[in-house]
């Protein structure tokens, strides 16, 4: 029998050591309740049991209770797919979990989010020019961007409305974005419906000032943060202005302003309710919008049916929204109905520099920089509004009367000697300074440089009327004096004063010593000898006759004898600019002959002190000018000089006239204008320039013409830079101011003065003495007359004749009944008579009556002669009592 089991009894089969705790516990499990107590009756029974057991029991108490998982997940005590399933609070508490970390991470985004600097774009703005009528002339400014912001109190309140009423109704109230119309939009577009934004005004904003058009979820990420930012710390008046400035508007205008211009051609601030609605409407898309835009013809001018309907059916909504939301009366929205649909104007172009465009917004701003309005930066930065001088139509007429001229007489194809030629132009008003017409050059896109201003061309003859200013006012110096005088030392003259005109006079200086010049070639001083225009020889001229003829040789003598600082004086005062005189000292003999080179402007706003009677004005081209975010507000304060006495100027004028009324004047065909015209030409050494100069009492107008290549790359063989003669120019001999320069002056003067009323200059009056200068001969001193002593006897009539000379009153010179032959008829100088007063009056008045009466030829010979022989002959006698001084005393 097979031995008993430890523990059991002969049938019981001995039990295997357990191979592990899990083998043991289910062996346990499988004993029942008993098992314990059966092991333990074994264990006691037998060592090896007893072992095992404690070993077991120490293993068990050794371990931990089993920790339950934070997530339990996969979930335990669950087998298959049921494990993977979460449970309803782990669900729960994972939503939680998310949400709270996604507001957290807002919240941390938010706190994050800075507001950035604004959009290069954004602060890119345009200058806007304006006609003098207040038309628009051109969109322009350094950025090609056209808009110019407005601050909200200039955009109108209708247009506020409208915006707000169809883009966001809730702006004033939301948080600066708008979740349920997010999802409106969202839904709408799930159902085919109109695409929709769902973005506030706010959201727009933002984009428009601070992001790009990007359509990515970065961006509207961005866009959603920096809305509600925005919202919070920038209030809703900044944003509105801000959305309104930076909108786009099509026609490449942004923001209302530009858009205002764009489609009605006026301020924002002018626009109606019913043009605010229509703008309104192009927020929505102006390629949709715009009646003029997608059209089906070839012009811009063309209508697209399609974008009118849908513009007139999105203004009426527009104007129903207003009404919707209760900023427009029922009843107004009914007016505004009857009078139909605001029509636009057809596109134009905004950005155009081309023809002499460019030349005016330069020259506008030059103005504005040179008045420290504005620096160059500032003005290249946009946003000014900037109202000009400058008459469109003269602006064109000036432009047309260049073109006509050029047309007409050169062909540089066919002359070389008509290449490079080149016109500048301005037209100035008298009293006033407004510049209204320049002619800067052909076209601003190809020739950069303005013709109207200085460009270095000598004005020639036509600087002669400021040396006759400085005789009439300043007076020339005293022979025996200083360089330097006082007024009260000199002797200020008329302008029937005479002086040699020879030509190569050897001219002087005031005290009568050789003027001498360096030779450029020698390097040794010599005596100047000047010569006249053609080698013409006049004589004997008065200074008014000089002036008719243009005779050099008086006016460089006169110029001496005044003073060539005292001449540039005049000059400056007149209105030419210091620095375009260049030097004037008693050195530069031919400062009078015009060796400055002042431009077009400035020699019609001088010749415009004349015109008005010598009250003189500073040439300006812009009386306003706006930029509201710099704070700027410019308006222009007319400021005017009495730079010369009234008849000093009216003196200069009555000259003037000489040049266009006179037989000989070198601006005869002037007269062509039938209005009373002051002129003068002018034409340099080697017929480098031409001029006209000449105004009448509303309008002055000076013409230059010269041959100058823009650059090297114009030159033909043999050609250089720098000013070319103009001889063969034209195919003429030579340009004289009285040619082509006259032809452009007297087309435009037609054209401008048309219509106007024709005005008269004023009189003059008498002025300055009587001098012969330059080597003119002045009359022989009269011979002492004999009187009578009252204490002689009076010879009886009945005596003999005797040797003696006779008393009879008979033989007193001033005798009525003499015969002219005798030296006292009323032409002697030995007349005793006359005086001052006989001679400036009789002189005076009847040259004048007698001139005016009798017509342009025999006024000109007979009252220049009999005035000028009658006046000085009889005025300028030794018994001369009013104002006479020596022999060549009297005021005349």
């Amino acid at each position: 029998m097979p031995p008993a089991g430890p523990g059991g009894g002969p049938d019981t089969p001995p039990e295997r050591p357990y191979g592990s705790r899990a083998e043991a516990r289910r062996a346990a499990q499988r004993g029942g309740g008993g098992g314990r107590r059966r092991a333990a009756s074994a264990a006691e029974g037998t060592g090896a049991a007893e072992g095992t057991g404690r070993a077991a029991r120490r293993r068990r108490a050794s371990e931990p209770p089993k920790k339950k998982r934070f997530i339990d997940y996969p979930r335990s005590g669950y087998r298959g797919l049921r494990r993977w399933v979460p449970s309803w609070k782990q669900v729960l508490g994972s939503s939680i979990a998310f949400m709270g970390l996604l507001i957290g991470l807002v919240g941390v985004a938010y706190a994050l989010t800075e507001i950035p600097d604004q959009n290069e774009i954004a602060m890119q703005e345009s200058n806007v020019y304006y006609w003098d009528d207040g038309s628009r002339m051109v969109v322009s400014g350094a950025s090609n961007v056209n808009r110019q912001n407005l601050p909200l109190s200039e955009i109108p309140a209708a247009m506020q409305d409208s915006v707000i009423s169809a883009e966001n109704a809730s702006f004033y109230s939301d948080p600066g974005i708008d979740l349920m119309g997010i999802g409106r939009a969202v839904l709408n577009m799930a159902r085919g419906g109109e695409v929709q934004s769902g973005s506030t005004i706010t959201q727009q904003y933002v984009k428009n000032m601070y992001l790009t058009q990007d359509q990515t979820i970065e961006r509207k990420a961005r866009e959603l943060l920096l809305s509600v930012k925005v919202g919070a710390e920038t209030s809703k008046d900044d944003i509105l202005e801000g959305y309104l400035n930076t909108s786009d508007f099509g026609r490449g205008a942004l923001g209302i302003q530009a858009a205002a211009q764009a489609y009605y051609g006026k301020d924002a601030i002018d626009l109606t309710d019913s043009e605010c609605a229509f703008l309104t409407s192009l927020l929505k898309g102006p390629a949709l919008y715009d009646p003029f835009i997608g059209g089906e013809g070839d012009t811009v001018n063309d209508i697209n049916q399609a974008n009118q309907e849908r513009a007139e059916e999105r203004w009426s909504w527009v104007l129903d929204r207003r009404v919707e939301v209760g900023n427009l009366d029922a009843a107004e929205r009914q007016a505004i109905a009857e009078e139909g649909f605001p029509d636009p104007n057809p596109p134009t172009p905004a950005m155009e520099q081309a023809g002499q465009i460019g030349y005016l917004t330069t020259l506008a701003d030059n103005y504005l920089i040179a008045q420290d309005i504005a620096t160059r930066e500032e003005l290249d930065m946009g946003g000014w509004q900037i109202h000009t001088t400058f008459n469109k139509e003269m602006v064109e007429q000036m432009e047309q009367a260049v073109q006509g001229v050029q047309e007409e007489n050169l062909d540089p194809e066919e002359r070389p000697e008509d290449r490079h030629v080149q016109f500048g132009g301005a037209a100035v008003v008298p009293g006033d300074g407004a510049i209204k017409a320049i002619y800067g050059g052909e076209d601003y896109t190809e020739h950069f440089v303005n013709n109207a201003d200085n460009v270095g061309a000598q004005v020639g003859s036509t600087f002669k009327p400021f040396v006759l200013a400085a005789a009439m006012r300043d007076g020339i110096r005293d022979p025996e004096g200083d360089a330097e005088q006082p007024p009260e030392d000199r002797t200020r003259l008329s302008p029937d004063a005479e002086y040699l005109s020879e030509d190569g006079l050897l001219i002087r200086n005031y005290n009568g010593d050789p003027v001498l010049v360096e030779n450029s070639d020698t390097g040794e001083d010599e005596e100047w000898h000047q010569a006249n225009f053609e080698g013409h020889s006049q004589g004997d001229v008065t200074l008014r006759e000089a002036m008719e003829v243009s005779a050099n040789a008086p006016f460089v003598q006169l110029g001496m004898d005044i003073g060539p600082a005292t001449v540039a004086q005049a000059a400056e005062d007149a209105g030419l600019s210091p620095e375009s005189l260049g030097k004037a000292d008693d050195t530069v003999p031919t400062f009078a002959l015009g060796v400055s080179t002042p431009g077009p402007i400035r020699m019609a706003s001088a010749y415009a002190t004349f015109a008005a009677s010598g009250e003189q004005a500073d040439p300006y081209s812009v009386t306003s000018a706006k930029n509201p975010a710099r704070g700027v507000d410019f308006e222009h304060e007319a400021a005017t000089d009495q730079a010369f006495e009234s008849n000093v100027a009216d003196n200069v004028t009555d000259v003037l006239t000489e040049v266009v009324e006179g037989d000989e004047g070198s601006g005869r065909r002037a007269q062509e204008l039938d209005r009373p015209v002051a002129a003068k030409t002018g034409t340099t050494d080697d017929n480098k320039s031409a001029w006209f100069v000449g105004y009448t009492p509303q309008l002055s107008t000076a013409i230059g013409m010269w041959r100058l290549p823009d650059s090297e790359d114009d030159l033909a063989e043999g050609e250089q830079m720098g000013f070319m003669s103009m001889y063969g120019t034209a195919d003429k001999e030579r340009i004289n101011g009285g040619s082509l320069p006259l032809d452009v002056w007297l087309a435009f003067m037609q054209a401008a003065m048309e219509g106007e009323p024709v005005e008269e200059f004023p009189e003059p009056g008498e002025i300055g003495e009587m001098h012969y200068g330059g080597g003119a001969e002045s009359p022989e001193p009269p011979p002492p007359v004999e009187t009578t002593d009252p204490t002689d006897e009076p010879v009886d009539p009945t005596d003999e004749p005797s040797d003696e000379p006779s008393d009879d009153p008979t033989d007193d010179p001033t005798d009525p009944t003499d015969d002219p032959s005798e030296p006292c008829n009323e032409w002697d100088p030995a007349c005793t008579d006359g005086g001052t007063d006989v001679g400036t009056d009789q002189g005076t008045d009847q040259g004048t009556d007698q001139g005016t009466d009798q017509g342009t030829d025999q006024g000109t010979d007979q009252g220049t002669d009999q005035g000028t022989d009658q006046g000085t002959d009889q005025g300028n006698t030794a018994e001369g009592t009013d104002g006479a001084t020596g022999w060549f005393g009297g005021t005349g």
